[in-house]
């Protein structure tokens, strides 16, 4: 089963069962690996696209339990090793299997570099918007893949409502550098009511720590296009977010307290501090 699906059951389970902290605090272990696996395969795919040797290539990076899956094709025997190898040096990767195949047609090209540079966006964007997903109250126990392709984020999975399959939609939409997203996910045929989760809601016996939540808030300010996240200080106390800075208008105001509040773990977001910037005339 893949690892999201997994993920989704032991939630919906827990939250519908009312079962013990310790089930609830494995999927919160199970949310955990996620996240560790998506930044393994960031890092071996950042590897391979800055060693000259392999940056002419297009090769797929998936990792689950320690063991990185690399498919694609490349120029020679030598290139299908030396990728096994960067993997394999890459911490927590215990095993490679090794899918990539040899062929001398894939040689570098005119224009290499650009494509480079778009896939090594299309990579950062993919592991953004799969970091929100896991980040928010909502989205994170659903089975959702996502991909990136020149800037065009694809979503596919499950969801077991209308509203989080939009919700999720408009975290991947509001992401800076996506131009546009493709919503293919599904409406699961089980009961909806499972999986009716508030925002700011936690599963029973889910402890998530204010560092925890300062730092998610402060990554989903930064990331969003229309947010200066930058402009934007966050901190948080018993679960209690308060932000503080300046915002252009009192829309990006909503928009920064809608993002807070949607975090995992927040109990409620002081926006009081947070002031909108009163432009005079003339």
């Amino acid at each position: 089963m893949h690892p999201l699906k997994k993920i989704a059951l032991a939630t919906a389970t827990a939250a519908v069962l009312g079962l013990t902290p310790m089930f609830a605090q494995a999927a919160q272990e199970d949310l955990s690996t996620q996240l560790t696996q998506a930044r393994q395969e960031g890092s071996i795919w950042t590897a391979f696209a800055l060693n000259r040797h392999l940056s002419p290539f297009k090769i797929d990076v998936t990792v689950e339990k320690g063991t990185a899956v690399l498919k694609g094709k490349v120029e020679n025997e030598v290139d299908r090793e030396l990728a096994e190898q960067i993997a394999l040096d890459t911490k927590g990767i215990d095993k490679v299997d090794n899918q990539l195949e040899v062929d001398p047609g894939v040689a570098a090209e005119p224009g290499t570099k650009a494509r480079i540079a778009q896939r090594f966006e299309d990579a950062t964007l993919t592991a953004t918007v799969k970091s929100k997903l896991l980040w928010n109250s909502v989205t994170q126990a659903l089975s959702i893949q996502v991909d990136s392709k020149d800037g065009v984020v694809t979503l596919k999975g499950q969801a077991q409502s209308a509203e989080a399959k939009e919700l999720a939609g408009s975290l991947a939409s509001n992401t800076d550098g996506v131009t546009e997203v493709n919503n293919l996910i599904s409406l699961s045929a089980s009961d909806p009511s499972a999986a009716k989760v508030q925002p700011g809601a936690t599963n029973a016996g889910e402890v998530i720590s204010d560092l925890w939540i300062t730092s998610k808030v402060k990554s989903s300010l930064i990331y969003s296009r229309n947010l200066d996240g930058l402009n934007i200080k966050v901190d948080t106390k018993d679960g209690m977010v308060s932000l503080n800075g300046v915002v252009a208008n009192y829309a990006e105001k909503q928009l920064a307290v809608e993002i807070a509040r949607n975090i995992r773990g927040v109990r409620g977001v002081d926006a009081d501090a947070l002031k909108v910037i009163t432009r005079t005339a003339g």
